[in-house]
């Protein structure tokens, strides 16, 4: 754990060696272990690696986009560089804008990972916000998200052209919809790192609200917005509760409303602040070997807080379910072993 701070040229915090594990939602670490696990999960990841040739995916940018540098959008480039300097990441990856209507952005490679943003993107945020958005993409490379998140978009894209065979619907559905709840998670980490390059809780929750719909956040009651996740997590009718897991199932990313009251309340967090005070864990210090395990019961006593405080009645049923198997194994278990 480092305990000192260092302050970049911008005036904001920088984290040299930082571990993404200091930023990373319990649950998103909690599910990237049990995607890992999936049965054939290695298998598929390998042969769908050596099924597309990332050198190509590069080229294609690099014909079809604008890499950013000094002279072709240099307000990004300086985002860019000062991002890496906050998160210590080098080399510092190679960032491109193309011409779409819809506003996305996404880190992609499993060598050399890049970052794509949208012209849609790049004009609907402000100066903050595409710090913020760009601080998210290189959390996902800090990370090593590039990689899955790079298997997801090759094997939706493999699905598409499969359609009409069982594999669609059977063994690559499987591994798609773990994908697809691990990278929910996984957004969630990547707002942190995002907020981390920013330091303005403010300008992240703009972010959010222009992704949700927001023309103009002044606009916007910050209040009243915050309160529409409240109104949505604490939903007293099971119908609600089943059209809310109809709908997410197949979403790459996190609802906008909700997404943005998770990353406000880490803003507001001790484990904010300890990070910010240097508090953090570095990448020397990382045991990958021993890791998952902590992975799992971090995402585990997450989920076990989330569902002891959510009003949801489905969420309540499996919480009441499980106490009730885990009592019940528990007493199995008493009473075999002689306790």
């Amino acid at each position: 754990m480092s305990e000192t701070t260092e302050v970049s040229a911008t005036g904001r915090v920088r984290f040299p060696g930082i571990s993404p594990r200091a930023y990373e939602h319990p649950a998103d670490r909690g599910a990237l272990a049990t995607l890992r696990a999936v049965p054939g999960f290695a298998q598929v990841l390998k042969t769908i690696s050596g099924l597309f040739s990332e050198r190509g995916e590069r080229l294609m940018a690099l014909a079809s986009a604008i890499r950013v540098g000094p002279s072709q959008y240099p307000e990004l480039d300086r985002l860019r560089h000062e991002c890496a300097e906050v998160l210590d990441l080098d080399p510092v990856p190679n960032l491109f804008v193309a011409r779409e209507p819809d506003v996305q952005a996404m880190a992609l490679g499993l060598d050399e990972p890049f970052i794509m943003l949208t012209t849609a993107c790049v004009e609907l945020m402000d100066q903050e916000g595409l710090r913020f958005v760009i601080g998210h993409e290189m959390g996902h490379i800090l990370s090593g998200h590039a990689v899955y998140r790079t298997m997801l978009l090759r094997l939706l894209n493999l699905q598409a052209s499969m359609s009409w065979t069982p594999v669609s619907a059977l063994g690559l559905r499987a591994i798609l919809a773990a994908l697809n709840e691990w990278f929910r998670k996984a957004e969630l980490s990547c707002d942190r790192a995002g907020l981390l390059c920013g330091q303005d809780p403010r300008a992240a929750l703009r972010a959010h609200i222009l992704l949700a719909g927001g023309a103009d956040p002044s606009k916007v009651d910050i209040q009243s917005f915050l309160q529409q996740a409240d109104e949505y997590e604490s939903v007293d009718d099971i119908r609600d509760s089943l059209h809310k897991l109809r709908y997410v199932e197949h979403m790459a990313h996190p609802l906008s409303v909700v997404r943005a009251a998770q990353l406000q309340r880490w803003a507001a967090s001790e484990d904010y602040r300890a990070v910010l005070a240097g508090q953090y864990q570095r990448r020397e210090d990382d045991s990958p070997a021993t890791d998952w395990t902590d992975d799992l019961k971090s995402a585990a006593q997450s989920y076990k807080e989330s569902f002891a405080t959510s009003a949801d009645p489905l969420v309540k049923l499996f919480s009441e379910v499980g106490g009730a198997v885990s009592g019940a194994a528990g007493k199995v278990w008493s009473k075999f072993s002689g306790d």
